[in-house]
């Protein structure tokens, strides 16, 4: 019988941390300048009026106000009045490009 354990390849070691992916602010909370409101690997969600997308697809706000989901965009409708948003999506899109 052997006293010494066989050099065998380990079994365990794969455990690694959750993402912690999802929604983090949801359509009508307020969002300050900074505050993430989707996790996400890909882009699943597309920024929009208001909001920017980081290295790791992350959205995050740049202004104060309300979250806006209108289908696939994540907006936010500013409190501001002062702050001129578009009418429209296409608007917004159109902007945007140029």
């Amino acid at each position: 019988m052997a006293h010494k354990k066989g050099q065998g390849s380990t079994r365990n070691g794969r455990e690694s941390n959750p993402q912690y992916l999802g929604i983090k602010l949801y359509g009508g909370e307020t969002a300050k300048p900074g505050s993430i409101i989707v996790r996400q690997n890909g882009t699943k969600f597309l920024p929009g009026f208001l909001v920017r997308r980081g290295n790791d697809d992350t959205l995050y706000s740049t202004g104060l106000g309300r979250v806006v989901f209108q289908g696939r965009r994540v907006h936010i409708d500013p409190y501001d009045a002062e702050i001129a948003k578009p009418k429209s999506l296409r608007e917004f899109i159109a902007a945007k490009a140029n």
